[in-house]
């Protein structure tokens, strides 16, 4: 009987040893991968001002690229700001810490920034979506340079060019390069010769006006007024007032956002009457977040700006990202500039912490892509490559707004122009002014891309030559 017990318990006792040691190598694993340092994320997008629609824009497209690329599970398919779980890179988690709630202007960002990166001590920030917004958060930035910050979808030039801080990243191109070709298609397609331009007094209208105005002059063309409301303006009869009018130019670039493209087009239809689609050329938001509805009816036939996307283009790559991204979220335009931009911002974020093994500040920005796969490229073997200054040389694609079979309005692709940089061909330096009223003057200059601008016909990138 003692044998037997004897016996039992050198048997025990052997397991017991066998199952600790066992224990201590799982419960090691387990709690290296349970009480991995969360990698504090913050999206700052606007829920305010002329671009509080574009929030759960924006939100959606991160969403998506977590989903995708690091295992994040949406709380609702219908509104992505009721976030997500799961979110991780190999034993990193990802933790969304907050939302910016931003306004477009440089106050709100001020406290935006601070409550997002020091209350809720987030280590990255994706976003804003506003061009000064941009331009606080890049000197921000620059003072804090310990945290990382990808820009969301914001198109004002100077952070990534005369700003420039080593953590901070642009995935995309800015408001003067979604308009590379535009200037040449009115010049070439309309005949147009002497133009009016109307711009958001800010940084990114300046800058969205920038390329349209660099393109158009480039080609031969003239700007002879420039027109600058206010962001946020609601009575655009003054400033319509100042255009020439439309028996004295060939046409007008209409650089006005959000909810004002609407307000602005309805007083010139009060001053001159009803809108000739080839008297009037838009930047994206002739196009975009929700003026496919609001604007598009009422200047179809336009072209329009780009937004380094490709709506209506196909191809396998595209394809498989929308249908992944509208399995998600069935009710967003995953083709929309917003929701593309934020997509690529955090996919970059994924494929950094997967390289830094979940290490952040000056190691996260050493492992973030210099060249990352985008849906809407085709340059560069389908990669959208980073410059020195960590800004985007990016494909753009310019467009016309159509009728389609249903009678709804939208952008389609009818331009490619591969691989435009933030230089402009060179016409944009570091140590040139940013983007302003009166920069870039209007100067013929051969950009790469002049002349070589390929048709884009049924969906399908052509060999023809824009004429």
């Amino acid at each position: 009987m003692r044998r037997l017990k004897l016996r039992s318990w050198k048997t025990a006792g052997v397991l017991v040893v066998i199952s600790a040691a066992a224990v201590a190598v799982l419960s090691t694993g387990a709690l290296a991968s349970s009480h991995a340092k969360a990698v504090r994320v913050a999206i700052m997008t606007d829920c305010k001002g002329a671009f509080a629609f574009g929030y759960d824009v924006d939100i959606g497209g991160a969403n998506t690229a977590f989903a995708q690329f690091a295992h994040g599970v949406t709380k609702s398919h219908s509104k992505p700001s009721a976030g997500m779980t799961g979110i991780k890179v190999g034993s990193t988690p990802i933790q969304v810490v907050g939302y910016g709630c931003g306004n477009d202007t440089v106050p709100t960002a001020v406290t935006e920034t601070k409550r997002l990166m020091e209350k809720l001590n987030a280590d990255v920030m994706i976003g804003p979506l506003s061009g000064d917004e941009a331009v606080y958060v890049a000197n921000y930035a620059k003072a804090h340079p310990t945290k990382t910050f990808i820009i969301g979808t914001a198109g004002s030039q100077d952070p990534t060019m005369q700003i420039a801080p080593k953590n901070l990243f642009r995935y995309h191109g800015d408001g003067a390069q979604w308009n590379a070709g535009i200037g040449e298609i009115a010049y070439k397609k309309l005949g147009w010769r002497k133009a009016a331009i109307m711009m958001d007094d800010y940084s990114f209208g300046w800058t969205s006006a920038a390329g349209m105005i660099a393109d158009f002059c480039a080609v031969g063309g003239d700007i002879v007024k420039r027109v600058f409301p206010p962001l946020n303006t609601t009575d655009y009869a003054p400033f319509v007032r100042q255009l020439p009018p439309p028996n004295q130019v060939d046409g007008y670039f209409w650089v006005v956002g959000g909810t004002g493209t609407g307000a602005a087009l309805k007083a010139y239809e009060q001053a001159y009457g009803k809108l000739d689609p080839k008297q009037n050329i838009g930047n994206l938001f002739f196009g975009f977040l929700g003026a496919d509805k609001v604007v598009a009816p009422k200047v179809v036939g336009s072209y329009v700006g780009g937004f380094g996307n490709m709506p209506g283009v196909h191809n396998p790559k595209v394809d498989a990202y929308r249908a992944y991204a509208k399995k998600l979220y069935p009710a967003q335009n995953v083709d929309d500039g917003f929701f593309y931009n934020y997509y690529m911002a955090a996919k970059a974020l994924v494929l950094g912490l997967q390289k830094s093994g979940g290490a952040l500040g000056a190691k996260l920005q050493a492992a973030l892509p210099r060249s990352i796969q985008g849906p809407f490229q085709i340059s560069n073997g389908g990669n959208v490559k980073l410059d020195a200054r960590r800004q985007a040389i990016q494909d753009q694609y310019q467009l016309q707004l159509v009728k389609n079979p249903d009678g709804s309005v939208s952008p389609q692709v009818i331009a490619y122009v591969p691989g435009v940089d933030q230089s402009f061909g060179g016409l944009f330096k570091p140590t040139s002014p940013p983007p302003g009223r009166t920069q870039p003057p209007c100067k013929k200059v051969t950009t790469p891309w002049q002349g070589k601008i390929k048709v884009v016909a049924n969906g399908k990138v052509t060999n023809q030559i824009l004429k």
